[in-house]
């Protein structure tokens, strides 16, 4: 999605990149940074701020932002397995 498309999915929800960011905890200027870094992009981001602002901003809107960030966060949610021998 680009920055658009984002901004109008807000907006059908009563909402802009100000509100989602001080409803979330976020800095507004900061939400606009990493969508404008962001958005079009294929890669996810590596910073955990910045995956999580798009995270949230997807589950927002109900359109991921990045291709494959929901399914990235699914995974980051699954209890770690632990590979060490049990004794």
């Amino acid at each position: 999605m680009n920055k658009r498309q984002i901004h109008a999915r807000l907006i059908e929800l009563g909402s802009n990149f100000r509100q989602f960011a001080l409803s979330h905890g976020y800095e507004p200027r900061t939400v606009t940074q990493a969508v404008e870094r962001w958005a079009e992009s294929k890669n996810l981001p590596r910073g955990r701020l910045t995956f999580r602002i798009l995270r949230d901003l997807s589950r927002e809107i109900g359109a991921e932002v990045i291709p494959g960030i929901l399914d990235e966060a699914e995974e980051d949610r699954r209890p770690a397995t632990s590979t060490a021998p049990q004794r």
